[in-house]
């Protein structure tokens, strides 16, 4: 009986049944609907890449201020746009490791100061030029530079010097850094005619497909790029479809409208795995829901206060209410068990007592503004009303404002003093805590500034000797845990939906979507 499902499954695939045909069939042979569509799945991957036809995706987190320039994406979505057109010295593995790119061979120094990246040839951007070294050195000065806006600017500070020369890109270091080739994989670091400098958001570059069709915050569509180097880029076209809101994009993807989606919702995801013909893709990883207060401007600036709340949230009640089980609990800090060298430090629990305690000792009076919306991560307003309930228990009062989810990134995040926001982390840890909370960091969203966590961030940098990077790490994530203006009540699953029709798709580290490079790396079964 297995045998013979197995060569109808690879018919379905091959076009020469249809996959009606074949459901009555397994049925007939007792097979239940979600076992049948598995061995469709297992046939699409079985059978190798298959070219042509057209990949639509359904994402969240889009909005009608995204930029085509990659310096400025603040998103998922704009992530997914960017690695159609364009690509980074070098990606992810499946497992976490590194894959050359647009550098074929890299090299250090005995001490991790100077790094050389050889940069591969025979390359062609989508507008005919071909890629120097020169274009690669320019790339990381425009994202380096002092009036740079750039989202990688935080992990490029630490660069002294760079130049180019017989076709390769050399970067000297302030300090050592053992890490600096996985800062590459930054999603911001597309390599650019000129480095962008030019026309940043011309969407330029090396990648699979060149953009055809671009409504920012609504839909972008592509077409194979002809001259491209790799293999990668089987569809002959891509569409990325923003739909923001949860119950219109999962009905995409069980409608048919979509081969894929992002941020299926922890509620309704057992569901979801029991329809026919949709498998939904769990991967616990670094990504995390968070809180967050600029330490900068009051009340927040008044640690007492920051405590307060950190003491006022309910961690579990929120992994149970909010992911349904899809997550675990977060302590405060940015860097979980996912990540080479972590440290447990000790769990925070929710105290209403100690939050009272540091309310008073803060000297603040009145309500605290909360500002959230669904854009900023799955069912964020529900969490902010559970925030707001565990708080009211230790006397504190938050007022919850919800605003729209058009703009959020641009008018809200990394500017407005306390509101909810995600990370979805990335591969060490010197590149998480660099982009995000070291006192140079442009996308240090909580405006935390600690002497000391620098020096321990920069120092772990330069130790060649993993059991003191370990002690420094974890110091430093105490610090960040204790005087931060984090507050990390959970870290998230990345759960996405596939349909069956799509071949290729596998777990892999970094973001979602394997890592935001499924478009390119998956292809149309039947």
């Amino acid at each position: 009986m297995t045998k013979e499902l197995e060569y109808l499954a690879t018919q379905v695939i091959k076009g020469r049944l249809d996959r009606r045909q074949f459901m009555g069939r397994a049925g007939a042979l007792g097979l239940t609907t979600v076992l049948a569509s598995s061995l469709i799945t297992s046939a699409a991957h079985a059978q190798g890449p298959v070219k042509g036809g057209t990949i639509r995706v359904g994402v969240d987190g889009g909005s009608t201020t995204d930029s085509l320039d990659p310096a400025l994406s603040t998103n998922n979505t704009m992530g997914l746009i960017s690695f159609l057109w364009g690509e980074r010295l070098v990606n992810l593995t499946s497992e976490g490791d590194l894959e050359y790119v647009l550098a074929e061979e890299i090299s250090s120094s005995p001490d991790a100061k100077t790094w050389t990246f050889k940069i591969r040839k025979g390359v062609n951007f989508s507008n005919g030029k071909s890629l120097e070294a020169e274009d690669v050195l320019a790339t990381l000065e425009r994202h380096a530079g002092e009036d740079s806006k750039s989202g990688a600017l935080g992990i490029l500070k630490d660069i002294a010097s760079m130049r180019a020369e017989s076709g390769t890109v050399i970067v000297e270091l302030k300090n050592p850094n053992a890490d600096f080739p996985y800062l590459m994989t930054d999603f911001h670091l597309l390599i650019q005619p000129n480095g962008g400098k030019d026309n940043p958001a011309a969407a330029i570059g090396t990648g699979p497909y060149i953009l055809k069709d671009v409504e920012p915050g609504v839909r972008v569509s592509a077409e194979k790029n002809p001259n491209y180097w790799n293999e990668y880029g089987y569809a002959e076209t891509v569409e990325i479809i923003v739909l923001n809101d949860d119950t219109a994009r999962t009905s995409a993807l069980q409608s048919g409208q979509v081969h894929m989606i992002t941020r299926v919702p922890p509620k309704v995801a057992g569901l979801m795995s029991k329809v026919p013909g949709i498998k939904i893709s769990k991967r616990s990883g670094p990504g995390h829901y968070v809180f967050i207060m600029h330490c900068d401007t009051a009340p927040f600036d008044n640690n007492d206060l920051r405590m307060a709340l950190k003491y006022a949230i309910n961690r579990q009640e929120m992994v149970d209410k909010i992911l349904f089980g899809y997550g675990s609990v977060g302590n405060d800090t940015c860097i979980n068990s996912s990540y080479p060298l972590f440290t447990e430090v000790e769990q925070r629990e929710y105290d209403p007592e100690k939050a009272a305690f540091h309310f008073k000792a803060s000297g603040h009076d009145g309500a605290v503004l909360l500002r959230t919306s669904d854009n900023s991560f799955p069912s964020a307003p529900d969490a902010a009303q559970l925030f707001q309930q565990s708080a009211a228990a230790a006397g504190i009062q938050l007022e919850i404002k919800r605003e729209p989810n058009d703009g959020y990134w641009s008018d809200v995040w990394n500017k407005k003093p306390f509101c909810t926001s995600y990370w979805a982390g990335r591969p060490v840890q010197d590149q998480m805590l660099s982009t995000a909370y070291l006192s140079t960091a442009d996308w240090n969203d909580t405006r935390f500034k600690n002497e000391k966590f620098d020096q321990l961030i920069i120092a772990a940098r330069g130790e060649l000797n993993q059991d003191k990077r370990r002690v420094m790490y974890a110091d430093a994530n105490s610090i960040l845990q204790n005087e931060g203006g984090l507050i990390s009540p959970m870290f998230n699953d990345f759960v996405s939906g596939i349909s069956d029709k799509i071949g290729g798709y596998k777990e892999t580290k970094g973001f979602d979507l394997m890592d935001l490079l499924a478009t390119s790396r998956t292809w149309i079964t039947a």
